[in-house]
């Protein structure tokens, strides 16, 4: 299973979103630190799911990092997220 999956499993699980979107980014961080030969250790989440709503967004993005840390842990270098609630408009 490719990791951008793994990574839509786990978030789908854990925060029921409304919608959901992982760009594969690696391609962009060729050269720089923490990329790989394949890719797939950069990647962007845009996650709108009401289990957001009243939550700062360090909060949001902790719990967006807990649920993906064994990924973070092992090849994910960087993971850029845009966490919000419905109806709050990119954040």
């Amino acid at each position: 299973m490719q990791t951008k999956d793994v990574i839509t499993k786990k978030l789908t699980e854990a925060f029921a979103p409304e919608s959901l979107r992982v760009e594969d980014e690696s391609h962009l961080h060729a050269g720089h630190a923490g990329h790989r030969p394949g890719g797939q250790t950069h990647y962007r989440v845009h996650i709108v799911s009401d289990a957001f709503r009243g939550k700062s967004r360090i909060d949001r993005h902790r719990a967006i990092n807990a649920a993906l840390a064994a990924e973070l842990a092992g090849g994910v270098h960087a993971l850029a997220i845009h966490a919000t609630a419905p109806g709050e408009g990119a954040k």
